[in-house]
């Protein structure tokens, strides 16, 4: 169980000059807020992009995000898997985040950061190139307003691109494997630290990150409690739809979202899936604003047990099948007794399994622009290693 808080968000900016941080910020930030720039394609949004965004706001009181068109994105890197809305969305969703500007220029550059009045910007420590191989934060850098925070390890969009092209071939291949069957309660990690059904996630969950994640806000009195639960897996726009939808329910909602264990998401979803493990799907849902409360491993069936002990007031299901329990039954059987189970219609059909078959769909142009994304950084990295050595020979020969 992991309490998140509730998270309102400000689109049009009307509040930039108030101190969102006031109670916890020093006496010489109250007296003026400071403005945090962030950028980037925020394709396939996930954990890591909230972290880094988390990080960025704590830089600062108030946090601008400009996401990138789609033909700046194929221009320098290749197809993005989501449209540019599919992706403002997915940002706005973030709780972190006060204002969005869409059409971001690619390369950022003073005149953006003093059209928006951002101090300074915040990138990830990972290379940002052109087309054209030059670093996009080169101009920022140079006038001493780049910040920069910790990139999360283990995830990023090219990751996760190519678990779902490996899904076609050996996602789930030691399925019959003993290590699979003795995995069951332990938070998706396998003995070698990798999920055995993610196989490829080379993330590692601590209790920390979770803090971090994790608003801590408990229910207030005239809260409605929503309970919601299901795999959640490659976090989406369809996910946030059906978040938002839940959370108009109610002028109070406080909506707790049961995540199920890998094993259970594998059993009644069947293929390869979950793609993310529990650990970075616990995460992915924590960022959302529309999230209060999560609780990792929820059982399949909404128990009479699970009912009472949250308080729940309302149960909510989208529109998809109702997947039977082990045994058969119907895991909603009990708040369907209770007259609490409610139908939630997101309008938006997305499914994980269709974000799967974009990427199948047009597989090459994916595998392709992984591979591109990877010799570019690689080639840098190589540059800078061996300017690293040039310099340290000038060391050598000058104490010499």
């Amino acid at each position: 169980m992991i309490k998140n808080g509730h998270h309102p968000m400000n689109t049009t900016g009307k509040d930039a000059g108030t101190n969102l941080g006031a109670t916890a910020c020093s006496p010489e930030k109250r007296r003026r807020t400071i403005r945090v720039w962030c950028d980037g394609c925020y394709d396939m949004v996930h954990y890591g992009h909230s972290n880094q965004l988390r990080q960025a706001k704590a830089m600062g009181d108030y946090l601008i995000v400009g996401v990138h068109t789609d033909g700046e994105i194929s221009q320098h890197k290749g197809p993005p898997v989501f449209t540019q809305d599919e992706r403002y969305k997915m940002v706005r969703a973030i709780k972190w985040v006060d204002e969005i500007v869409e059409g971001a220029p690619y390369v950022t550059t003073l005149e953006t950061l003093d059209k928006y009045t951002s101090d300074f910007c915040v990138h990830g420590d990972d290379i940002t190139l052109t087309v054209d191989g030059k670093d996009t934060y080169e101009e920022v850098k140079r006038s001493g307003r780049y910040r920069e925070c910790k990139r999360t390890q283990g995830v990023s969009t090219t990751d996760l691109v190519g678990r779902m092209l490996l899904m076609t071939k050996a996602h789930h291949s030691n399925i019959g494997h003993s290590d699979y069957q003795q995995h069951t309660d332990n938070f998706g990690k396998g003995p070698k630290g990798h999920s055995p059904w993610t196989g490829v996630s080379q993330f590692l969950q601590t209790s920390q990150k979770i803090i971090q994640f994790a608003s801590g806000q408990e229910p207030q009195p005239g809260d409605t409690i929503i309970y919601v639960a299901g795999a959640f897996d490659l976090f989406h726009i369809g996910h946030v739809d059906f978040l938002e939808a839940v959370s108009r329910l109610s002028d109070k909602p406080y909506v707790i979202v049961g995540l199920h264990f890998d094993q259970e998401v594998n059993r009644y979803k069947g293929k390869n899936y979950p793609i993310m493990n529990v650990h970075e799907r616990t995460l992915s849902v924590l960022a959302c604003r529309y999230v209060s409360e999560v609780v990792i491993g929820a059982p399949y069936a909404v128990t009479r047990e699970l009912l009472d002990h949250f308080k729940v007031d309302l149960v909510c299901h989208g529109k998809t099948d109702v997947h039977p329990d082990k045994d058969g039954s119907d895991p909603y059987a009990e708040p369907r007794k209770k007259g609490i189970l409610h139908t939630v219609d997101s309008m938006n059909s997305l499914t994980t399994d269709s974000i799967v078959q974009r990427i199948i769909k047009n597989r090459l142009l994916f595998e392709a622009r992984n591979q591109k994304k990877e010799a570019k950084e690689m080639a840098v990295i190589q540059a800078m290693k061996r300017r690293e050595e040039e310099k340290g020979k000038e060391r050598a020969q000058a104490v010499l």
